[in-house]
């Protein structure tokens, strides 16, 4: 995301009152972020039913915001280190703003689509800054007390973005139906934008990278060639294009390889560091972050899907049956890095995978078990188990996948992380319409929604099960015991995907 000169800020002014009014709109910010990651997820079946969406426009609704944020991640950090953290920031959260508009506003599907892509890439030029600008305002040994508020931030973000998408649907204030969920952030976006500009401070990079705008080009087209035609093919009846498209995507990751090797030749300020791909855990760990990224996609929609349209629950009581995941997902990730990770290193990760999966195993028991007549509190345990072992993993599996990184890469290092997941995250999304969708016949009676939606979630989550033994395996490449990655480069952008995770 940012390069290793990003975290060489001018010195902070300690006795500055004013940076703790900017740790506070930095702060809101990255919340407004972390919640739209998982409010719009719980709104889906009111958008859908509201607007007449095709199941691939949903699908879009959610995969085109990951797909911009992650294609715009690096570039936007490295467009703070050149024309300045504040002005990046203030750029990123107007834009944001107004996409969120645009989006509550939206007046048929395709306009929500393109809002949506709007939004996430905006979100790529804001969140970046979040960290990058309190390295910039606060002195060293303020910055743990700092780096403690947001991880409350992370475990707030967790729980209240699916109550508070759940409840915004529920109320239908002024009969807006869903669009709530995202007006919402209007007066906080507004606000965060006046204050901003008042009360953060400038900073740059004293050697910022160059943009690799050709590079950021490469990695988009390849993945609408990858994931367009898995979205529409299921509708379209899987047209000899769809082939070609995907069969070209690869083509287009050739020539990104390509291509990056002669510019990081030519001018050092590549896109992707290929140097990176020789370390061995890094390597592993780029590959655990897109698998995972891969299932989390899968789960998350699914799931919405099979609790509001498959079993006819209310937003609200899906947003509430979610609580316990939330809740041990924060909890393990805190006792993994401070407690596990230091006394049994890699072997706590690879525990996460089994338990994520066995988490996985147990819900589709349970589903097969009880069918239609599934309760809440029937889910609660797999539920807890699943969150328990993805806490395990996505706390300290950035640091593992950095240990052994050179300290001049570790900001490319973390970026290019970052990046991945978020990839993941948007080519699972396009998966569902193949492990969710292509097991759901398109004609049902209204008596045979809910078992068909019932055997699609048992399908899908065969497959994120799957891709837990998949993870559990390819950990085996990571260090026995991770050491302590550099310090400084590659921190912020580290912990801003921390939160991301957390709550996606």
């Amino acid at each position: 995301m940012n390069s290793t000169d990003t975290l060489q800020a001018p010195q902070p002014v300690e006795g500055d009152r004013r940076r703790w009014f900017a740790l506070a709109i930095v702060m809101t910010a990255a919340f407004m972020d972390l919640v739209d990651v998982t409010i719009v997820n719980i709104a889906i079946p009111s958008i859908r039913r509201d607007e007449g969406a095709t199941f691939s426009q949903i699908q879009w609704i959610t995969a085109g915001y990951a797909l911009a944020f992650a294609a715009g991640l690096v570039t936007g950090g490295r467009l703070g280190d050149i024309h300045g953290r504040k002005r990046v920031f203030l750029i990123g959260i107007g834009g944001f703003t107004l996409a969120s508009a645009l989006c509550g506003f939206a007046v048929n599907p395709e306009m929500l689509v393109a809002s949506r892509i709007l939004q996430g890439a905006m979100a790529a030029l804001m969140v970046p800054q979040v960290l990058s600008i309190v390295h910039a305002t606060f002195p060293p040994h303020e910055r743990g007390k700092v780096f403690g508020l947001f991880g409350a931030i992370v475990g707030l973000g967790a729980v209240s973005g699916p109550l508070l998408g759940a409840l915004l649907t529920e109320w239908n204030l002024f009969g807006l139906e869903w669009r709530p969920i995202f007006l919402i952030n209007l007066p906080v976006g507004i606000a965060g934008l006046v204050l901003g500009s008042r009360f953060i401070t400038e900073s740059k990079a004293p050697r910022a990278l160059k943009l690799d705008l050709v590079g950021v080009a490469l990695v988009t087209l390849g993945l609408l060639m990858l994931i367009y035609p898995l979205t529409r093919g299921r509708e379209l009846g899987w047209p000899l294009w769809g082939y070609v498209s995907m069969a070209g995507a690869l083509v287009v990751f050739g020539a990104l390889v390509a291509y990056e090797r002669v510019k990081g030749a030519r001018d050092g300020s590549p896109l992707i560091e290929l140097s990176l791909f020789k370390v061995k855990s890094f390597a592993a760990g780029i590959a655990v972050q897109t698998v995972f990224g891969v299932g989390l996609g899968v789960f998350f929609l699914v799931w919405t899907l099979y609790m509001q349209e498959g079993l006819g629950w209310s937003a609200l009581r899906a947003g509430l049956t979610g609580v316990p995941f939330s809740v041990a997902v924060s909890a393990a990730a805190g006792m993994s890095v401070q407690l596990l990770v230091p006394r049994y290193g890699r072997k706590v990760l690879q525990a996460g995978a089994l338990v994520m999966a066995a988490g996985v195993l147990l819900y589709i028991w349970e589903s097969e078990r009880y069918g239609m007549g599934i309760t809440s509190w029937q889910m609660a345990l797999p539920l807890v188990v699943m969150g328990v072992g993805m806490g395990l993993i996505v706390a300290p599996l950035t640091d593992a996948v950095l240990s052994e990184v050179p300290r001049e890469h570790a900001g490319s290092a973390s970026g290019l992380i970052n990046t991945v997941q978020q990839m993941g995250n948007a080519l699972g999304l396009g998966l569902v319409s193949v492990v969710f969708f292509g097991v759901i016949d398109e004609r049902l009676a209204p008596a045979e929604v809910g078992p068909a939606f019932a055997d699609g979630f048992q399908h899908a989550l065969g497959y994120v099960a799957a891709v837990m033994g998949a993870i559990f395996l390819l950990m085996f490449a990571l260090p026995k015991r991770p050491a302590q990655h550099v310090e400084g480069a590659g921190e912020a952008p580290v912990a801003v995907e921390k939160e991301r995770e957390l709550v996606a």
